[in-house]
């Protein structure tokens, strides 16, 4: 039987099979309170969340020029965010002139991003600190899967079309499938953005949709191309949309437009991530 959480944006379906919770809960994409997180299943697109989403600029824009003037943890604290901060990284080699040998050794690094004397001296060898992936062009996926054997360094593969995200869309679920079949674990993919300048947020989540689908079952990062955006509710409609869609991540952007990560699209993204989790019941095993 279906079963319907009505929360403050309308019902959201929660009725995910069991087996599927089972399978998640054993390639999770990290621990969140020692609970896995699970990959996002998504949810029916809801257009009177989107259309409500506000963001308040000046607020935002004083948030983040306050944030930064704000004390910051020290000593062990901030080595132990630090170390956190190259877990989480994608170490990234995009380039027109990439090569398989500079592809090795972007992950002889993510193999091993921490001098090993500065392991040493900090006591850390335990820890086995790597970071998080290795993004490359879909031509190098099977050499950086090679590369990074043995560790738990994934591979991610740029798709879609990157980085402006325009070739048709059929073109885009193939490239998708082929990066999996080559044996990425997570793929980034580029939105349409005219779909956020026309307000067209049924479209948006239908191509985000496909992609999610023809991602599985590796995990799907969105990429939102917030410096083309144009505004900060702009920004946090898109996120909202794309979380609806199935994305296991959203990202600001693909480095190569004009203005890329900012703080305060930071803030809102994180915020449209909270709220999408409270709202959909998403984050954590059930």
């Amino acid at each position: 039987m279906e079963m319907q959480r009505n929360r403050r944006y309308g019902p959201v379906n929660t009725d995910i099979p069991a087996d599927d919770q089972l399978q998640d809960s054993q390639n999770p994409h990290a621990l969140l309170a020692g609970r896995p997180l699970l990959s996002n299943r998504g949810i029916p697109l809801n257009l009177d969340w989107v259309r409500q989403a506000r963001v308040n600029t000046s607020a935002v824009e004083r948030r983040a020029q306050s944030h930064v003037a704000r004390r910051t943890v020290k000593k062990d604290w901030q080595a132990a965010w630090l170390l956190r901060a190259i877990s989480c990284m994608d170490l990234t080699t995009l380039s027109g002139d990439d090569t398989d040998e500079r592809v090795r050794r972007l992950c002889a690094k993510a193999r091993q991003p921490i001098q090993h004397d500065l392991v040493q001296q900090l006591g850390i060898i335990d820890l086995k600190i790597q970071v998080a992936a290795v993004c490359v062009y879909h031509r190098f996926v099977e050499t950086a899967r090679r590369a990074v054997e043995g560790s738990s360094v994934r591979v991610a593969a740029v798709s879609t079309g990157f980085p402006a995200g325009l070739s048709p869309l059929p073109e885009r679920v193939a490239e998708i499938r082929r990066s999996v079949e080559a044996g990425a674990d997570e793929i980034d993919v580029v939105i349409t953005r005219a779909h956020v300048f026309g307000g067209r947020w049924q479209e948006l989540y239908d191509e985000i949709a496909a992609f999610k689908q023809a991602s599985a079952p590796a995990h799907m990062k969105v990429i939102l191309g917030t410096g083309d955006l144009l505004t900060l509710r702009n920004v946090a409609r898109a996120s909202l949309v794309a979380m609806m869609a199935g994305a296991d991540f959203i990202k600001t952007s693909t480095g190569k437009e004009t203005t890329n990560a900012t703080l305060p699209v930071g803030f809102v993204m994180t915020r449209a991530i909270r709220e999408y989790a409270q709202e959909s019941h998403w984050i954590g095993s059930p």
